[in-house]
């Protein structure tokens, strides 16, 4: 078994490889090794509902991340106060709610539900 560190998406993982012979068999241990163990990894639970700040300008509610914009819960003209959630943005298998980054009015909503968006993308513009 060897282990390496790799990086995904920016975040690090730790994991473990096993080599096999060309027959798909294991090769020989010493035997002072015990076996690996040959359970799967447990699945990662989807984290929810992570407090984002936007990015941006004053006014200008800027995607932090890449990802999908699962629910948008404010509409043009709508009051909303600094910290507010306006919608929530899926990336990375984690719900991010975007808030507002000041008070303000919703002057205008740049994308739709099941948009996908890039780091710095705007995605709300308050007056």
């Amino acid at each position: 078994m060897k282990k390496y560190r790799i990086r995904v998406n920016g975040e690090e993982y730790e994991v473990e490889v096993e080599e096999i012979n060309e027959g798909g068999e294991k090769p020989t241990t010493s035997p002072n090794k015990p076996p690996a163990s040959s359970a799967p990894a447990a699945p990662r639970a989807q984290e929810k509902k992570k407090a984002v700040q936007s990015s941006g300008a004053p006014g200008e509610i800027k995607a932090p991340m890449s990802g999908k914009v699962l629910k948008v819960s404010v509409k043009t003209g709508d009051e909303v106060t600094k910290g507010q959630v306006l919608m929530m943005l899926e990336a990375m298998k984690m719900e991010n709610e975007i808030t507002a980054n000041t008070e303000g009015k919703v002057k205008e909503i740049k994308v739709n539900e099941g948009d996908s968006v890039n780091p710095g993308d705007i995605l709300v513009i308050l007056e």
